[in-house]
């Protein structure tokens, strides 16, 4: 019989998967980063974690989420690529060439189209660009800002605030490297017709062409985004993809003291964990993975997940697998089949590595009275330890 703890969260399931308990991560691999999150795209194991949720100033990797707002609006249909926006005097000065900042060199007073900002931002991380849609869309930067953390917990994103849309310093702007990583795999797999202007070279405005700002875009690894920022304060940080021998993964590191590091670390980052794992399946779909306990009800729940479920393990130092079925107690009856019930958390060592949602294979009906007068016992027994 299971017994819950006071959190009302119990584990169901203990499963030894590997060999012996795992090192910690920092012995797997090092990094000059002060906050990193490496993810595989397909499997969504994490492969590295340093200081994750750690909320930092974004720089301009706030850049990605003022881009999902903008590509969430035309596939909605509120706005086209053709759509064209006036450059006022603020966005000019605020984030043109007088600003001395990352800019596309917008003409004040111009009109452009949406498509061609888009490129400036992406490629040109053009501050004249995100405040011109901005300005556009919301009717001012402050109103833009509040549709970006709006949207941001749409998607899933619990922690990071943005208050402009650039990332230039401001006092509510914070992200952490694992949203990132999340943002950047939702855009990826959301909004593939503009998911490849991350991988553009140079983008020309203004008869001025420059350069994409990413340094792995050139390196011939298979990277194909997303974005780098800078502040005095943070330091350098990046967000990028990879796609290598069919697979991807997704790095968001931040705290790097220099262009040069930024540049090394995400490479040999990138490149470790494409090498240094190997696939493993853990369940097939359809597959038993256990049974929880339903409050009341005339039976257990059998559980299973919809996909396969597989990982990524180190190649020269297999880990200790260990999985658990959590679930939050009591699972009152009556439970009906196809009712997500409980998560199948994956640790690598100590690291949470994987979380896949689990689903009741069968329904349950309520049981007898006194299966149910146990149960209600139990329960106060367990409130009053």
């Amino acid at each position: 019989m299971h017994r819950p703890c006071l959190c009302r969260l119990i584990v169901a399931v203990f499963v030894v998967l590997g060999g012996l308990c795992a090192p910690a991560w920092a012995q797997l691999f090092e990094t000059r980063a002060e906050q990193a999150y490496l993810v595989d795209a397909d499997t969504g194991t994490v492969l590295f974690a340093k200081n994750e949720n750690a909320l930092t100033p974004p720089a301009s990797l706030a850049k990605l989420m003022t881009m999902e707002v903008v590509f969430n609006a035309i596939r909605s249909g509120r706005l086209t690529v053709d759509d064209t926006f006036q450059v006022s005097e603020n966005a000019w000065r605020t984030g043109g060439a007088v600003s001395r900042t990352s800019t596309m060199f917008a003409e004040l007073n111009s009109s452009i189209r949406l498509e061609d900002l888009i490129q400036g931002v992406i490629v040109q991380s053009a501050n004249d660009g995100c405040i011109i849609i901005a300005e556009g869309m919301a009717g001012s930067e402050e109103n833009f800002a509040r549709l970006m953390t709006e949207r941001a917990r749409q998607i899933g994103l619990k922690q990071s605030v943005f208050g402009n849309s650039t990332g230039l310093p401001h006092p509510d702007s914070k992200v952490s490297m694992k949203e990132l990583v999340t943002l950047a795999r939702h855009i990826e797999a959301t909004y593939p017709e503009f998911y490849r202007f991350y991988s553009q070279a140079d983008f020309t405005w203004n008869n001025i062409r420059q350069r994409n700002r990413n340094p792995l875009l050139g390196l011939g690894i298979g990277a194909d985004g997303l974005k780098t920022g800078f502040t005095e304060e943070t330091g350098y940080g990046i967000v990028a993809s990879i796609k290598r021998d069919r697979r991807r993964l997704f790095l968001a590191m931040g705290g790097m003291s220099s262009e040069r590091e930024r540049a090394e670390e995400a490479r040999k980052m990138l490149e470790w964990g494409l090498r240094a794992f190997e696939r493993k399946a853990l369940f097939a779909k359809g597959d038993l993975i256990g049974e929880v306990d339903v409050y009341g009800g005339q039976s257990s729940a059998v559980i299973t997940a919809r996909e396969p479920i597989d990982i990524f393990v180190p190649i020269t130092n297999p880990d200790r697998l260990a999985a658990r079925i959590t679930y939050r107690w009591p699972l009152r009856a009556p439970v009906e089949a196809g009712t997500e019930v409980g998560v199948l958390k994956v640790y690598i060592g100590d690291t949470l590595s994987q979380e896949t949602p689990l689903y009741a294979e069968n329904s349950v009906g309520k049981g007898p009275l006194h299966s149910q007068a146990l149960d209600a016992l139990i329960e106060l027994m367990q409130f009053w330890r």
